[in-house]
């Protein structure tokens, strides 16, 4: 065996597809978020303890969209109407913001073809080339395995909010408290 076979990371389960989609660039992803109007978010839910549920807080509080709530099980999140589905929504939303299982993301990509949405966005951890491939040849926009929140916190700057690093860089002496 060569030094080469004995340092080799371990390899991904033969079930998992190569990525091979690309996606938006940042300039791409902005223009995005400042056409966008109204969000609906499909696996939104009650529990504080959920991102879905941050990201809802945010984006109720920080940002100018109209947030929409989808989960059947739900009557209502942070005060407001819960639809059970994106067909059952009061407009048609510009972006589909998805927080829910793999194999169920082909099934919301057809769900936001059929309304009419503008853009399919898949959060964190969330990456299906066959939902992008049927909302791209709808002509949605697609983003896959990025959080709204954080993207939209990114180019309206927001980042400090919970924390995050707001990335400025000053030559200014920080004064730390005593």
């Amino acid at each position: 065996m060569t030094d080469a076979a004995f340092c080799a990371l371990p390899t991904a389960p033969s079930t998992v597809a190569e990525r091979t989609w690309q996606g938006p660039g940042a300039q791409e992803r902005h223009d995005i978020l400042r056409r966008t109007r109204s969000v609906a978010i499909v696996g939104a839910s009650d529990n504080p303890a959920r991102a879905s549920y941050f990201v809802a807080t945010y984006l109720t509080s920080s940002s100018p969209y109209d947030v929409y709530f989808v989960n059947p099980r739900a009557e209502t999140i942070l005060g407001r109407r819960a639809f059970p589905s994106l067909a059952d929504l009061p407009v048609v939303p510009d972006l589909v913001d998805v927080f829910r299982r793999h194999d169920d993301l082909p099934g919301v990509a057809e769900e936001a073809v059929a309304v009419g949405a503008s853009t399919l966005w898949l959060q964190l951890g969330s990456w299906n080339e066959r939902a992008a491939a049927r909302a791209g040849r709808a002509g949605l926009a697609v983003v896959m395995d990025r959080c709204l929140k954080i993207e939209h916190a990114r180019f309206h700057g927001g980042l400090h909010l919970a924390g995050f690093d707001t990335g400025v860089v000053s030559s200014k002496r920080q004064r730390l408290s005593r």
